[in-house]
């Protein structure tokens, strides 16, 4: 190369480990202008890019994906207390209780989305150069989608959306603010910082993975307000977690991987969406988009988010489970302490705030209550041996009202309790009902995700465009969110729940705002004509107990049956 670019690299202090992340602004800053030798130095460069890492990877064997390689500095983020505390965080909370192939845990579905950011954004890389994508943008990438969970407590999404959200003083704290402050604990804790600068990061890149992780201007507003990195690579904001449409690939994992042990079909393919994903420049911004064709494809992808949602993340069961170990969790909250910093003793729900602690908080937390025999925790201990006795709390029926409306558990609670009689065979407290308010939607509550996407055509592949609901097919949803209310008893003997049937069915026919209408297999209740639909019922059957069950024309039946078949003692 001329004489001007290697006086321009030795200024500028550019060593051998730097090469492999120039790109074009770097060369402009430095005062090489000649677009002729910008070219041959970023095609020089690109051969550091492909090569500076070999026989440093390390192979891990994921039954997802395969065979991955991961950058020797995320291994050492691996190789941490911090992030092998994964391990023991179940990825479905509950949900194991209820499907018992759902074993997996946080610490493979971070690696995995490590990987399928790395795929995403190399990809990019190599489609579309202009994009200026450097080796420090896709290390950074990575080393988020890797760290995004660091911060989930026990059984995941149960710890923040109902542990911490019970107690007053912390209603709005998230795991994804755990995870930066986790990150930043792991990192001092293992004086991993100075392998940060050995592979070309600096600060601003830790801005920007913080970012990543938890952007603190989700709602996208006109004004770009991310430091990490500048607007003209907002895209890379995008392939994380994404607050514009929700396609990243953090679902893509945790479709696979909880498809999988779940034993449900998976029908979205991440390896087609990343072949038709392009940026384009909208409105000034630029962001990922996909070929049109694929519009279905995404659909799917949704679909297949509510059914999960539906089949297994609010499972009627696995929500009583995290409840109950909600529950349990609160009682012994006063009771059980964790080292944190500088020895002192700190409270589960205090953890949040002493990374030191919140390393050494998992799912065990609830073997350490089962195993003591402190007093202070028996209350605690009971609800986790009906747990474990399967001694669940009834879910005796759910309903669904319509969508428009504000629906409180609390006002719900007490308008059941309000329709007792003075025939109820028992009556019960505020604390005997549960209510819970079950939402499923595409991810943006009542919005179409894919309106928020651009899509671009074969012939225009620089040009996005939107593609309306009623271009993709007619037997779309209407309608993006949809309510369901359950009604749990946490008394089981016969006659509580016998009552609490009864109070959720009177409560059911006094509401006029329920989607389902009223139909012919409606049933009489007691002496009253009250008439109630099968969503008024648990899940459209009557109290499963062997005397309500058999009726006269059940036993009439069953009678013409054995005749029909020719049953009599005879046989026997």
């Amino acid at each position: 190369f001329n004489k001007d670019a290697c006086r321009a690299f030795t200024e500028h202090k550019i060593q051998y480990r730097h090469l492999g992340q120039i790109n074009t602004d770097m060369l402009i800053r430095m005062g090489i202008s000649s677009v002729g030798i910008q070219l041959d130095l970023l095609k020089f460069f690109s051969r550091f890019q492909q090569v500076s890492l070999l026989g440093n990877e390390k192979v891990f064997n994921d039954p997802i994906h395969g065979h991955i390689e991961l950058h020797p500095l995320l291994v050492k983020i691996i190789d941490t207390p911090q992030f092998q505390r994964l391990r023991h965080i179940k990825q479905l909370g509950g949900g194991y209780y209820v499907f018992p192939g759902a074993s997996h845990n946080r610490f493979e579905h971070s690696i995995g989305v490590s990987y399928l950011a790395g795929e995403f954004i190399e990809s990019l890389h190599r489609k579309q150069p202009e994009l200026n994508i450097t080796m420090s943008d896709i290390l950074c990438i990575k080393l988020a989608a890797l760290c995004h969970d660091l911060g989930h407590g026990p059984f995941s999404h149960m710890f923040d959306g109902l542990f911490i959200s019970s107690l007053p003083e912390c209603k709005n704290w998230k795991h994804e603010k755990w995870s930066v402050d986790m990150l930043q604990h792991l990192l001092n804790e293992n004086d991993l910082w100075s392998s940060f600068k050995d592979y070309g990061l600096d600060d601003v890149d830790m801005i920007f993975i913080n970012e990543l992780i938890n952007r603190p201007h989700a709602e996208l507003s006109v004004e770009w307000m991310c430091n990490g990195r500048p607007v003209e690579k907002s895209f890379l904001y995008e392939i994380v977690a994404n607050k514009r449409n929700g396609i990243d690939v953090d679902k893509w994992d945790y479709f696979a991987r909880d498809c999988h042990c779940l034993g449900i079909p998976n029908n979205f393919d991440w390896k087609r969406y990343i072949k038709f994903a392009r940026v384009i420049e909208v409105n000034g911004i630029r962001q990922i988009c996909c070929r049109d064709k694929e519009v279905t494809n995404l659909y799917e992808m949704f679909h297949t988010r509510t059914s999960l949602h539906r089949r297994a993340y609010q499972h009627k069961t696995s929500s009583i489970v995290e409840h109950m170990i909600t529950e349990a969790l609160l009682a012994a909250n006063d009771y059980i302490f964790l080292c944190g910093k500088n020895g002192k003793n700190v409270k589960m729900s205090e953890c949040i705030d002493d990374m030191y602690a919140y390393t050494r908080l998992n799912d065990s937390i609830i073997h350490t209550i089962l195993q003591s025999t402190d007093p202070q925790l028996t209350q605690s201990r009971n609800i986790l041996y009906q747990l474990e006795k399967r001694k669940l709390y009834k879910c005796i029926g759910q309903t669904q009202p319509s969508t428009d409306r504000e629906i409180k558990a609390e006002d719900i609670q007490q308008q059941i309790l309000s329709c007792s009689i003075p025939e109820d065979s028992c009556e019960l407290l505020t604390e005997d009902i549960i209510v819970k308010v079950v939402t499923f939607d595409y991810g943006m509550k009542d919005k179409n995700p894919i309106d928020e996407m651009r899509f671009y055509t074969k012939d225009r592949p620089n040009s996005a465009v939107r593609v309306r609901k009623d271009q993709v097919s007619q037997m779309l949803p209407n309608t993006f969110i949809e309510k369901s209310i359950r009604v749990y008893c946490k008394k089981l003997n016969p006659e509580a729940i016998s009552t609490a049937l009864n109070l959720f069915l009177r409560w059911c026919n006094k509401q006029d705002n329920m989607i389902t209408p009223r139909c012919h297999s409606s049933v009489n209740m007691e002496d009253d004509d009250i008439q109630f639909t099968p969503y008024g019922t648990p899940f459209g059957t009557p109290l499963k107990e062997e005397n309500t069950m058999k009726t006269f024309r059940n036993e009439e039946l069953l009678e013409q049956a054995k005749k029909r078949l020719s049953f009599s003692k005879q046989d026997n």
